[in-house]
């Protein structure tokens, strides 16, 4: 795939619940993880600039952040930031990520069980440092479960040795059943392959019915 060029990166808004998500015509990627395992920083890899705020502080995100973001391989669409899962500043065993990750998918009628159109495909970024966590894999058997693309992202290779990175890639596809997307913010190492993933969602994402 040729580079991707960014036209458009932008925050949009905040979401506390299903009452304030945008009622807009975009697919969403939706971006999911443990607390500090580097959404943000990711966010902004991809974006080629500050979005996001970073915080060395696990449990920093606790809204559903929403940016809109086009590029030259790609429609409009937003990347939505999600609060981090296991760890929460004032809200022990992920209780906001589990509330919103429920209102998120299902809207204004979860009990429906109907997931939101809008969704082209979910993001789960692991720490490549912790590969094999049941919180990782728990989250990905619960996304996966509601019918949309899931894809794997390690986060931080950069932080391991050859041989470490060779026992983790490993670890993670026998965890996951498929080989993970290896990352680096700091090298842009997998940049183009995550875009990759991203573009093949938003190509095969339909709008849906009025």
């Amino acid at each position: 795939m040729a580079r991707v060029k960014i036209l458009l990166a932008e925050f949009v808004t905040s979401a506390a619940g299903a009452a304030d998500l945008p009622r807009s015509p975009l697919p969403e990627i939706a971006m999911a993880g443990r607390s500090n395992v580097g959404k943000s920083s990711l966010i902004n890899a991809l974006a080629g600039r500050a979005l996001a705020r970073t915080s060395a502080a696990p449990g920093k995100t606790r809204l559903a952040n929403y940016y809109a973001i086009r590029s030259s391989r790609t429609r409009a669409f937003h990347l939505v930031d999600f609060p981090g899962y296991g760890y929460a500043r004032g809200a022990p065993h992920g209780g906001v990520f589990e509330h919103l990750a429920q209102e998120y998918f299902f809207g204004m009628r979860p009990e429906d069980g109907v997931v939101r159109g809008a969704i082209a495909g979910i993001l789960l970024l692991v720490d490549a440092r912790h590969p094999g966590l049941e919180s990782d894999r728990k989250a990905c058997d619960w996304f996966t479960s509601q019918g949309r693309p899931v894809g794997i992202v390690a986060t931080k290779i950069d932080k391991l040795t050859r041989n470490e990175r060779q026992r983790t890639a490993r670890t993670l596809a026998d965890t996951f059943g498929h080989a993970v997307l290896l990352t680096s913010v700091l090298t842009g190492e997998g940049l183009e392959d995550t875009w990759t993933w991203i573009v093949q969602q938003l190509e095969q994402w339909t709008p849906p019915a009025r």
